[in-house]
């Protein structure tokens, strides 16, 4: 292994995508390593990475909707052109060419990894869902590793990798931000005094349009809790309804603030003593990396179930209990939710068992073994 390596990450598209590619690249940064982006200047990726400091280069490619099957002719066209740009590119400027190349799982991934096998630069993948994309599943045959998040998808790319692929359970890397969240000063933020319960409710960078109505019904009940303070992240478009149905009086609002989103998340999870959340791969990473005990509720209509499956990374370790989106309204899920902020000592093996998970060197590992294929 050299003392410094050039790494090329390909992120698009989401900030499920986005987010633990800059995690990574952090990492990477911090131990004196060259980083450098390649996505959409159009899309997400285009915005967070030059704003997080990373040198960006720009590579175009289009979708195919499987609703209009002649649009896979035009994807085709795109990926072969922008295969053969970098690989040209990699060629004519030695600066450029990276010692390894890494992709987390979006369509603008494939035509850095193609190019970077072509050349013979180590390939890299790294799969944050339960349920793996088609972008990571296309790459797996040249990947020479393959990073999981959830030990569920690794019989899925030994199907998928090639005959040296080494599949390693690193976790999501989440930002130093978020990693930096600190108890006291959220508290201080928020209002709260070190013996209040805090429960931090949110559904994602969308919301969850049902959770929020459950919440409305159940305020007056968890209000009756003693020292019980909430934090309600609605979603932008979800505020001003859930707002209402709240009718939160002015005895009421010093200990249930409600608000369209959270921009400090580190803050407010180390802050908190409970979540009540999706369950998202971000999300996940996040709450299991704060090692805050939860309370998921997975979207319904998500890919393959794939969010039930994220949770049970969490349940199964001990760290998260789970209702289906149906079960909410039942009596069950508000008693449950009810016990866990009365139960102090149930919360804190809750969150001795989402400190046993790691979660939180994520980034770390797999920094040590990107510097391991070079």
């Amino acid at each position: 292994m050299t003392d410094r390596i050039s790494v090329a990450i390909a992120a698009g598209g989401t900030a499920g995508h986005v987010n633990p590619a800059l995690a990574l690249a952090e990492e990477l940064r911090g131990r004196g390593h060259e980083v450098r982006f390649f996505g959409e200047t159009r899309r997400l990726e285009g915005t967070l990475v030059p704003q997080a400091g990373f040198e960006f280069f720009p590579v175009h490619v289009t979708g195919f909707d499987r609703s209009r099957p002649w649009t896979l002719l035009t994807a085709l066209a795109h990926l072969a052109r922008e295969e053969r740009r970098l690989v040209r590119a990699f060629q004519q400027d030695p600066a450029l060419r990276p010692d390894v190349a890494i992709g987390f799982g979006a369509y603008v991934e494939l035509p850095l990894m193609r190019a970077a096998a072509r050349l013979g630069i180590p390939v890299a993948l790294h799969e944050q869902n339960s349920v793996p994309g088609l972008a990571n599943k296309e790459s797996a045959k040249s990947a020479a590793l393959i990073a999981i998040a959830q030990p569920s998808v690794r019989a899925v790319f030994e199907r998928h990798g090639g005959p040296r692929t080494r599949i390693v359970q690193t976790g999501n890397p989440v930002r130093r931000s978020v990693l930096a969240g600190d108890r006291a000063r959220g508290r201080a933020a928020l209002g709260v005094p070190e013996d209040a319960v805090v429960l931090l409710v949110f559904g994602g960078s969308l919301g969850a349009h049902h959770i929020n109505e459950r919440m409305a019904a159940l305020k007056d009940r968890l209000l009756a809790i003693p020292d019980v303070c909430v934090v309600h992240s609605t979603g932008k478009d979800d505020f001003e309804a859930t707002r209402d149905a709240l009718a939160l009086a002015d005895g009421e609002s010093a200990r249930y603030r409600v608000q369209p989103y959270i921009d400090d998340m580190g803050d407010m999870l180390a802050a908190s003593d409970l979540v009540l959340s999706r369950s998202g791969a971000s999300s996940i990473a996040e709450i299991a990396a704060l090692a805050v005990p939860s309370v998921l509720v997975p979207y319904p209509l998500a890919t393959a179930d794939h969010q039930t499956t994220n949770a049970r990374f969490l349940v199964d370790a001990g760290a998260a209990v789970m209702f289906a989106d149906a079960d909410i309204d039942g009596a069950a899920f508000a008693d449950e939710l009810a016990a866990l902020l009365a139960d102090p000592g149930r919360r804190a093996s809750m969150r001795a068992a989402a400190q046993g998970l790691g979660q939180d060197r994520a980034a770390a590992l797999l920094a040590d073994e990107l510097s391991a294929l070079v």
